[in-house]
């Protein structure tokens, strides 16, 4: 079964990180990644740019608008992401559970469709 892990954290707090925080923040992070490669359960997963980056389309009446940010009222902001292929949701579970981000922020997790 495939899920995706979907990883949401407060941009603000991370910003504030000294150097030796973020460091040992990333180093988690690496090790967290490079687990998920050796069991094999990995099948992707990457960090995004800050919500200040990213700009939204709207399609209305046929005409297209682009506008800056996702600008959502939110403490959280989506950050990245993995996709897991593992045998049930308690495994999925369990890897989100040991994410290094599941202190202080939030992971939410959901089976992907699968079509024939």
């Amino acid at each position: 079964m495939r899920f995706a892990l979907l990883i949401y954290s407060n941009e603000a707090a991370r910003g504030q990180m000294n150097e030796q925080a973020m460091q040992e923040n990333m180093g988690a992070w690496f090790a967290y990644t490079e687990g998920l490669r050796n069991s094999g359960t990995m099948l992707a997963g990457d960090a995004l740019q800050p919500t200040s980056t990213a700009h939204t389309v709207r399609i209305s009446g046929g005409q297209s608008t682009i506008t800056d940010g996702p600008f959502a009222e939110t403490k959280e902001q989506f950050g990245g992401f993995y996709i897991l292929n593992v045998n049930s949701w308690e495994e999925a579970a369990e890897a989100a559970r040991t994410m290094p981000i599941a202190e202080g922020g939030s992971v939410e997790v959901r089976p992907l469709m699968e079509f024939e």
